[in-house]
């Protein structure tokens, strides 16, 4: 068994992966790191390019398009390490960003994944929005970041230094124990792709394991490489399975009246892209709602599984009240206003 395995998912990325895999493997390899691409079933010219220009990174071919979830899932089959990286094509990283990581988990053996600082590609002194500073939740479901709230991203200017437990760590650079990654089961496959980590990082903070924030890991973040914010195939799974996650996943005494407020929620989205004209978000809205309810069936199993595992049922990184109101309502724009965090 070696130390860790930095495996990249690909689907179609060959660009991506000339662009972003010489960091990787710059500042990655080692004596007890391998550095792999897990290729989705790619149809471009990928599997081939990596061959020949990237004979030291270890190739795992999947059969086809297994997505996000299952395809990491399907990958992390035939890895054998202590520790797994799951970072995206598209990310930089920089000099000695594995060892503080390595470093804070094998000092935590409670500590089941961390998170590096996520900073955008694009805008190098300001966070990134696929996990910026680490994943937090609202009582209804909604994720937001240190150092970015919905679509408000910060500057980084030292303020989220610290190490810090969080609720989830984003997928874009999920460093996490292989061990506890197979016991929680791993991503969701039928999530296919977005939320993804966020069950997976409930699972794991509801049996007890910590998630943690560590900001002397840098990485930097294109982000949307694979689906822009406003489309709506990316706004139906998100709704989808931001539903299912919450139906998995929360305690039996908030479910009722949370999945009832949630309706409610969804409805008012739905208005407001029906008032903006966006017919086609409308639609992926109701359409998430309407596959939620069919598959609800096939989770009461999973979803009896996870309480039946719980050890916590009040996790501090999951505020008791509505993001939607502290941003909108009470003009809370920034992490270290709300009233939940004192940072």
């Amino acid at each position: 068994m070696i130390k860790i395995s930095v495996v990249i998912l690909n689907w179609n990325g060959c660009e991506m992966l000339r662009t972003f895999l010489p960091s990787v493997l710059k500042y990655s390899l080692a004596n007890d790191v391998e550095v792999c691409v897990a290729d989705n079933g790619s149809t471009d010219n990928s599997v081939e390019m990596l061959r020949k220009d990237f004979p030291e990174v270890r190739l795992i071919l999947l059969d086809k398009n297994w997505g996000f979830a299952d395809g990491y899932n399907k990958a992390l089959e035939q890895v054998d390490a202590e520790y797994v990286v799951l970072l995206n094509s598209d990310v930089e990283v920089t000099e000695n960003w594995l060892a503080p990581l390595v470093h804070y988990a094998d000092s935590h053996p409670e500590v089941a994944a961390c998170q590096p600082k996520i900073r955008s590609y694009h805008r190098k002194t300001y966070f990134e929005h696929a996990g910026a500073a680490g994943g937090y939740i609202d009582k209804y479901g909604y994720p937001f970041c240190r150092g970015r709230i919905f679509d408000r991203v910060e500057e980084d200017h030292g303020q989220y230094d610290t190490v810090k437990p969080i609720f989830w760590a984003t997928g874009a650079a999920l460093f996490i124990r292989l061990a506890d990654y197979r016991d929680a089961g791993g991503l969701d496959g039928k999530f296919f792709a977005h939320m993804e980590e966020i069950d997976l990082c409930w699972r794991l903070r509801a049996r007890g394991k910590g998630i943690m924030y560590i900001p002397q890991s840098v990485v930097y973040h294109v982000g949307g490489a694979t689906l822009s914010k406003e489309n709506p195939r990316k706004t139906y799974l998100n709704f989808r399975n931001n539903l299912l996650m919450l139906y998995k996943n929360l305690p039996a005494n908030e479910i009722k009246d949370i999945m009832l407020k949630r309706a409610w929620m969804d409805r008012l989205a739905m208005l407001q892209f029906l008032l903006k004209g966006d017919i086609e978000n409308f639609k992926a809205v109701a359409s998430a709602r309407k596959d939620y309810a069919r598959m609800k069936v096939d989770y009461v199993s999973v979803r009896n599984e996870n309480l039946e595992k719980t050890s916590e049922t009040i996790i501090p990184e999951r505020i008791n009240n509505s993001i939607l109101w502290q941003f909108y309502a009470k003009g809370h724009k920034l992490f270290t206003q709300l009233n939940n965090f004192k940072d």
